[in-house]
């Protein structure tokens, strides 16, 4: 080859090369200029992130007292509920027993309440009752006694089959 157009093809590849370094820095430029726009935003944004933080920050602490005054308030209202259900425990055990007393001693009056109509009625059948029944028989003797003598003579011949039957 000659060595004109070795050197024509060697210009153009090195001026080749140089539009493309030329192109690559355009590209780094672009990115330079870009990355200079999105510093300046990020600077800004955390601006306004670290107000945001510092606000978050301060709510913290402060909810953070809250929830400890809470937490302390919540301990004295568990501890007086605990109290409170001890006494009222107390109560409902104290009225409870005074209630099985009473039903005790009411059982105990109703069951001696009943022994003593049982023997009231025993004495009323054995004093009472037994007399009359016995002097109801001896009056119902007398009364046939009266009526045999006051019937006078001999009983008619009916009757008498009939007397005879009832023993048969």
């Amino acid at each position: 080859m000659d060595t004109q157009v070795l050197l024509v093809t060697m210009a153009i590849f090195t001026g080749v090369a140089a539009i493309a370094l030329i192109i690559q820095a355009a590209f780094l430029l672009g990115i330079y200029k870009s990355s200079r726009k999105t510093q300046a935003s990020f600077e800004r944004l955390a601006a306004k992130v670290e107000g945001v933080v510092d606000a978050s920050l301060a709510a913290v602490v402060e909810v953070k007292g809250q929830i400890a005054d809470v937490a302390v308030k919540t301990n004295l209202i568990l501890d007086s509920t605990s109290r409170q259900l001890a006494r009222v425990e107390e109560v409902v055990n104290d009225a409870s027993a005074r209630a099985r007393n009473q039903f005790d001693r009411a059982e105990m009056v109703i069951d001696d309440a009943v022994t003593r109509a049982h023997e009231t009625l025993a004495v009323v059948h054995s004093g009472i009752m037994q007399p009359i029944r016995e002097i109801n028989g001896v009056a119902m003797g007398v009364r046939a006694a009266i009526q045999y003598f006051l019937r006078g003579g001999r009983p008619s011949p009916d009757q008498a089959t009939a007397d005879e039957e009832m023993f048969i």
